[in-house]
């Protein structure tokens, strides 16, 4: 699993080194942190592209993110799609947890996934929310979900 900045430079460490390096530095600058991760795709075709991100907020002070990106060219219906989304970011956040822990560093997992029922995405909602819930991250959808909705978003090709 390739990470890399915002930059496009690659972390040349696991991602949870990269993780704890940074949250030595900002804590060590004052910086109250918390992190966000979140997973958004896009079908172009017969490929399907994911974008993962761990978006590290510092309180009233801007953020900063690391990227992953993978594409599957397995079929997948809207729901599918939208639940495979959260167990990247599942995956993704039960890889750092243990370590935002020891540094007491909050985490929320965010689903692209729309609240209002008129949205496609809606039909996975309940689904993605107890997934994430039964593994005992705090749980944001659209519109609060800025980590998928908009940063990961962006990542995808």
């Amino acid at each position: 699993m390739n990470w890399k900045k915002f930059s496009g430079e690659p972390i040349q460490s696991t991602i949870l080194d990269e993780v704890e390096k940074a949250i030595l530095r900002e804590t060590g600058a004052g910086y109250k942190l918390k992190v966000c991760i979140g997973t958004d795709s896009q079908v172009k075709g017969p490929v399907t592209d994911f974008a993962t991100v761990i978006v590290l907020l510092r309180e009233h002070h801007g953020g900063f993110m690391y990227i992953r990106q993978e594409r599957s060219t397995q079929r997948l219906g809207i729901k599918e799609r939208m639940l495979t989304e959260v167990q990247k970011s599942i995956e993704t956040a039960y890889s750092i947890c243990d370590l935002l822990d020891i540094y007491d560093v909050a985490l929320e997992v965010h689903a692209d996934i729309n609240t209002s029922p008129m949205f496609k995405s809606n039909k996975a909602l309940n689904d993605a929310m107890g997934y994430i819930l039964s593994m005992g991250f705090i749980f944001k959808a659209k519109p609060e979900a800025f980590a998928s909705s908009a940063c990961a978003d962006k990542m995808v090709h």
